[in-house]
């Protein structure tokens, strides 16, 4: 019996979500009383494999072919299901990015196994096995009961926290059966955002709305995010209007992200918005009407034209880290 993760890779490093979702799966094994195995597919260096160790992996399982550079749902799905039926997995753990969504519910039909996603922190109860997540757009908190023997989860992200469980995990390559059939998509070209901060991965986030007013008053939110080491976003009208890049858009429709803060520039807080942004740790919300709803998700809220309160909280910024 163990725990699976599937420890997603970003050109052969790891990232802060696959360290987050190997110490919530150790808080999970101490009560389970049984091993952390992380699934690696793709090519990664020995000394980034060790990185997982650092929160309590066991042992790491590592799967290289020519064929598996790019994700092909289909094939990543049954190597993953095909490791977990090795290791005897109870619990298989994914992150609940775009990659998780698309993953998590393939493997959960091909081991028939009860799924949950979007869970927020470790079980309450192992047998019965009572997990919790968030409902309603984050307005809510419900705990499910997962009857089945194995069990799905995506994790949603800076939801649960990294605690360093150092360990020297074992290193075995795995050799899964790879159907050629899987590899039915033809990837003609690939477009990634270079030189910013991944939304996912970002600490602090800027955002703007239409109050912003335009493409042309972006300058002081793309300033604030540089100062702060902050990625920049946007809603979705925003995006529509051609403002700012999709890749910017966060809320139901766009990116779920999870910052610790969050700061909403001339944003009016739409239900599909917040529904993004709800899981931000510190909500900071600017805009000059009273009513809007943003105000009563951020944890504080300053009254006033962004045009006017923007170059004020840069300046101060400055002058803050001028001293420091």
């Amino acid at each position: 019996m163990s725990i699976l993760i599937y420890t997603e890779n970003w050109d052969g490093k790891f990232k802060k979500l696959s360290f987050e979702l190997i110490s919530y799966a150790a808080e999970i094994a101490a009560k389970m009383n049984c091993p952390v195995v992380a699934l690696s597919i793709g090519d990664v260096a020995q000394d980034e494999l060790q990185k997982l160790g650092t929160y309590g992996v066991s042992k790491i399982l590592t799967v290289t072919d020519a064929r598996l550079t790019h994700m092909f749902n289909q094939s990543y799905a049954s190597i993953i299901s095909q490791a977990a039926v090795k290791e005897q997995a109870k619990v298989i753990l994914f992150a609940h990015n775009n990659t998780g969504k698309a993953l998590a519910p393939r493997v959960a039909v091909k081991l028939k196994a009860g799924m949950v996603a979007a869970v927020t922190s470790a079980p309450s109860s192992i047998e019965p096995f009572i997990v919790r997540k968030k409902v309603f757009t984050a307005k809510a908190y419900t705990d499910v009961l997962v009857k089945s023997d194995i069990r799905v989860l995506t994790l949603s992200q800076n939801s649960f926290g990294l605690f360093e469980k150092p360990s020297a995990p074992a290193i075995e390559a795995f050799q899964p059966e790879i159907n050629e059939s899987e590899f039915t998509t033809t990837l003609k070209d690939v477009k990634k955002v270079t030189g910013k901060i991944l939304l996912t991965d970002a600490e602090i986030v800027v955002s703007g709305g239409r109050g912003m007013k335009g493409p042309e008053h972006w300058g002081p939110i793309e300033e604030l995010a540089e100062l702060l080491g902050a990625g920049t976003a946007c809603t979705r009208p925003v995006s529509d209007e051609g403002w700012r890049p999709h890749t910017e858009h966060v809320g139901q429709t766009g990116k779920i992200i999870a910052p610790n803060l969050y700061f909403a520039f001339g944003i009016s807080g739409a239900i599909q918005h917040l529904g993004g942004v709800s899981s931000s740790k510190c909500i900071v919300a600017v805009n000059k009407d009273p009513e809007a709803p943003i105000f009563q998700a951020a944890d504080y809220g300053i009254l006033g034209d962004v045009q006017k309160v923007l170059p004020e909280l840069i300046q101060a910024v400055k002058e803050f880290k001028a001293s420091t």
